[in-house]
């Protein structure tokens, strides 16, 4: 019979308030969020876990993750040694306190993740709950078409042209269980033979792929940098955008009125930003990025306040994969130094991302939410950084990390 843990601390966040609450009594039974507040009581046979000082929040989630590209290992490596390699990356994540994450999917063959959600699932390994969409659709030379550059591949990934071969790729990817759908609409800076500023799939092949999508009952994801290709995705309804980094302010508003989420994963811009004249960083990257990099720096560096200073409804991710994923926490102060109110940025990754994954158990603590909770030592609304310092980690009503 699960046992009744009645979770005690100085503070609370229930996930949309404008600040915390002091006195965090919430009682979890049966992976749920029973009772919060003063008809949370200690009775006979509850268990009393008291984290004192710290502040209480819902688990973290993180929409925008990358576990099959993990350092030391290659698209072309076996599987179950880019499963091992993945294996750290999941317990780093559940440590953060990211309780959730979506992992956007790769240039790789094998759904990967796809794999990595059933064992946690089934209790095989630990890790955060998955939501995945197995391959990044893209178009022959575009974003998600590695084929140029990893040595010994004839193709990697779902390469498609054309809305017959995308409707094939997305039913394909439901047959392998997938959860979402990813699309590439435009280049992006990391592939080496487009560009972040031009579109790489036709308003037809768009419709083609969000309509075998959403038939399947499969929302949408899509990589777009820049306004013609948001604009194609928005028209052909999908659910979210990742990144937008070279939008204009007209195009975020777009966003906002036809109310698609924006992830826009600032942290990772800025790694490369700051990194752009150090050429030990770049030894083992493509020159083209690089120079990718360089030609749109300027527009770049103004991509976190433009965002901060639309209405589009924006949810937390963070491309870690293309860094380490412990540091996807960094997410947090690269949205508050762009202007972002802490409250936005909490929202972002509990309530809101909850909402673009359509899981509205999660993100909240309320009655009869999954029991999802992490602590940090001190308010985040006071000092965002307090989100490095989880040390108290529940996910359904297990108790991960405790102080």
């Amino acid at each position: 019979m699960p046992e009744r843990i009645l979770v005690t601390a100085a503070r609370w966040w229930d996930g949309t308030s404008d600040t915390t609450r002091p006195g965090a009594r919430i009682l979890v039974h049966g992976g749920r969020i029973e009772t919060v507040g003063r008809a949370a009581a200690a009775s006979r046979g509850v268990r009393v876990l008291d984290l004192g000082e710290r502040t209480v929040l819902p688990g973290l989630i993180d929409c925008h993750v990358h576990l099959s590209e993990v350092a030391d290992t290659d698209l072309t490596d076996a599987l179950s040694l880019r499963t091992l390699a993945a294996l750290a990356p999941l317990r780093d994540l559940l440590d953060a306190g990211f309780t959730t994450v979506r992992d956007l999917g790769g240039a790789s063959r094998e759904p990967l993740a796809i794999h990595l959600r059933d064992a946690i699932a089934a209790g095989t390994i630990p890790g955060p709950r998955l939501l995945v969409a197995p391959h990044l659709i893209s178009a022959r030379a575009g974003h998600g078409d590695r084929t140029s550059f990893a040595v010994g591949a004839t193709e990697l990934g779902a390469v498609a042209d054309g809305a017959d071969e995308v409707v094939r790729h997305v039913r394909n990817d439901a047959r392998h269980r997938a959860d979402w759908i990813k699309c590439a609409a435009t280049g992006g800076l990391t592939s080496p033979t487009d560009a972040p500023d031009r579109p790489t799939y036709t308003q037809t092949e768009l419709d083609a792929l969000v309509g075998a999508a959403t038939d399947l009952g499969l929302p949408c994801a899509v990589h777009a940098f820049s306004d013609e290709g948001i604009r194609r995705a928005v028209s052909a309804g999908v659910r979210s955008v990742e990144h937008a980094c070279l939008a204009t302010p007209d195009v975020l508003d777009l966003l906002a009125s036809s109310g698609v989420y924006l992830v826009p994963t600032l942290h990772v811009v800025n790694i490369f930003l700051d990194h752009l004249d150090n050429d030990d960083f770049w030894h083992d990257k493509l020159p083209e990025s690089r120079e990718k990099l360089a030609r749109h720096a300027d527009t770049l560096r103004r991509h976190g306040r433009r965002v901060s200073a639309c209405t589009t409804r924006v949810a937390f991710g963070t491309d870690a994969g293309m860094f380490p994923h412990a540091d996807n926490w960094r997410e947090f102060p690269a949205m508050t130094s762009a202007g972002f109110t802490a409250h936005r940025a909490l929202t972002s990754a509990t309530s809101i991302a909850a909402d673009l994954l359509d899981r509205p158990d999660l993100g909240r603590i309320t009655p009869g939410a999954t029991a999802d909770l992490i602590a940090v030592p001190c308010d985040p609304f006071h000092d965002i950084e307090a989100l490095h310092h989880v040390d108290f980690v529940m996910r359904t009503g297990r108790i991960h990390r405790e102080p």
